[in-house]
């Protein structure tokens, strides 16, 4: 059976692309720290930014996983509203465990059991390439995940193992309606930055995803799932 192993699987757009995988026939292992309300999801609670995560991650993927064909998304992330100018050195650093060394954590333990047909999907963003103001660290680590993807592509030339980064446009997920504070009107005025003059869904993010990982053919690529942004 193909599997998917996926972090931050328990809401939003990690859910969405969770029960996508299943309903395309996979079995789905999630890492995060609450369960994912899906019975044909496999949960395991741990916390990917302690100094204990990886050998954690090690003890349960080596007991419960076998060498196959293995998509790894790279969902995980939080975000915060910080500058260059006020940003905390200690939140930095738990912004960066949790976007970027925990994929790095993952591939250790996961390449090595991956074969041909495998895929390492991260899930990047809008500001992946660009910033916004009052987003430092979260763009900090956005576009480091861009350059993750991109030497993961290089490192596993010839291995049969393809990768690419899903970059979200503003998404409808309980993420960025925190991030707004649930103002109906903040989310009005974002929705009307895309083409549509709506919100992603989780859905369509999810959907993307899967084309990713089952298509080698975008190795290395980059995919704006954003609905076309209105330049202004």
């Amino acid at each position: 059976m193909k599997t998917l192993v996926i972090t931050g699987a328990s809401k939003g757009i990690g859910f969405a692309t969770a029960k996508t995988f299943c309903d395309a026939g996979y079995r789905v292992i999630n890492f995060s720290r609450s369960a994912a309300p899906d019975d044909r999801i496999e949960n395991h609670s741990i916390d990917l930014t302690t100094e204990d995560a990886e050998s954690n991650l090690n003890e349960v993927l080596d007991q419960s996983l076998e060498s196959g064909e293995i998509k790894l998304v790279h969902n995980a992330a939080s975000s915060t509203n910080d500058s260059v100018k006020d940003a905390d050195t200690q939140a930095l650093k738990h912004m960066i465990n949790l976007n970027v060394i925990a994929p790095h954590m993952l591939n250790r333990a996961l390449i090595k059991k991956m074969q041909p047909g495998s895929a390492i999907i991260y899930i990047g963003s809008t500001l992946s390439e660009k910033a916004v103001a009052n987003t430092y660290s979260y763009v900090t680590s956005k576009h480091a995940i861009v350059g993750m993807m991109r030497a993961t592509c290089q490192d596993l030339a010839g291995t049969g193992i393809h990768t690419a980064c899903i970059c979200p446009g503003f998404t409808d997920t309980e993420m960025l309606r925190e991030h707004v504070g649930h103002d109906p009107k903040i989310l009005s005025s974002i929705a009307s930055a895309s083409t549509f003059n709506r919100l992603v869904t989780p859905e369509e993010i999810a959907d993307s995803i899967l084309f990713a990982a089952e298509n080698p053919v975008i190795n290395g690529a980059i995919i704006h799932a954003n609905l076309g942004q209105v330049e202004v």
